[in-house]
């Protein structure tokens, strides 16, 4: 009789290994399949994520399914978006024991995820429903256009516990001033609360990545950080200010696209509140606001 792998087997490298070597599965760096190999960063991912029987959870990248096995016992329904078709016969074994997980082949940069959802549940959760949660190993090398793509879109999800590439989930959580906060982060303040939620060091995933990893908590806010009157005029803004981040924010701002002249912004500035002198690294998502919305009333959008 063929040898049959559960799920707690494959934390173990060793296991890991036969089963790929079963399916003659070959791991791609291009698509980022390092699979999580650790019983306790998996229980802290779900203990982060706070899922309960009345959860829908979306997974990004199940991978081997072992994330979507411990998530599938504290919800009500975990669906997994898995781009690698190679590793749905893998999935189709290792999760064959839980009746309420959905393995669908996607891309989840192509997803619409309200609708997907919306499919999935028979209209329970969704768009115009209750929220669902978002849980993933993100692939380093789509992180930022991911968070993006869930964020703008407005999808209808309550919070997203995502593990990622160390300096990146820094990026996310960081305060003004601090050299890891930029333009991304202003952008998943907005729309997010974030916080950096526990370090997970490469050696607990196969094979092993280069470079160490962190998981990130962000939560959805009813409604956006600040008030703004052009939502796409603040993130120009925001864009500009951190394009030469060296430059002082008068100079940033007046050496960019954004059309205003160097005289306007010194008194767009003025009229904010701000020391042309600062440099964009420094201001908060309220001065950031109030800067756009000033930029907006002189007519420069």
């Amino acid at each position: 009789m063929e040898e049959r792998f559960t799920v707690g087997e494959l934390t173990s490298p060793k296991k890991v290994r036969e089963i790929l070597s079963r399916y003659h599965f070959k791991t791609r760096k291009s698509l980022g399949q390092n699979f999580l190999v650790d019983n306790n960063i998996i229980s802290k991912i779900v203990s982060a994520a706070e899922i309960t029987d009345q959860d829908l959870v979306v997974e990004i990248g199940p991978g081997l399914g072992v994330l979507t096995s411990a998530l599938a016992q504290r919800a009500q329904k975990v669906v997994a978006l898995e781009l690698d078709n190679k590793l749905i016969p893998i999935l189709e074994e290792t999760l064959a024991s839980h009746k309420n997980i959905e393995v669908v082949p996607a891309d989840a940069m192509e997803v619409n995820f309200d609708q997907l959802v919306h499919e999935k549940t028979r209209g329970s959760f969704g768009g115009g429903a209750k929220g669902y949660k978002v849980v993933a190993n993100l692939p380093y090398y789509i992180t930022t256009p991911l968070i993006m793509h869930m964020l703008t879109n407005n999808f209808n999800i309550n919070s997203m516990v995502l593990m990622m590439q160390r300096e990146v989930a820094r990026r996310l959580a960081a305060a003004p001033g601090n050299k890891d906060y930029g333009s991304l982060t202003v952008a998943v303040q907005y729309y997010t609360e974030a916080s950096l939620a526990f370090g997970v060091p490469r050696t607990v995933f196969y094979p092993q990545p280069e470079v160490d990893s962190a998981v990130v908590k962000l939560t959805k806010r009813k409604s956006p950080a600040v008030e703004v009157v052009d939502q796409e005029l603040f993130f120009k803004v925001v864009r500009a200010a951190f394009g030469k981040r060296r430059k002082t924010i008068l100079n940033a701002l007046s050496s960019s696209n954004i059309g205003a002249t160097k005289e306007q912004v010194d008194l767009l500035l003025g009229q904010s509140g701000i020391d042309p002198k600062r440099r964009g690294e420094t201001l908060t998502l309220e001065e950031f606001a109030l800067l756009s919305n000033n930029f907006y009333t002189m007519g420069i959008f």
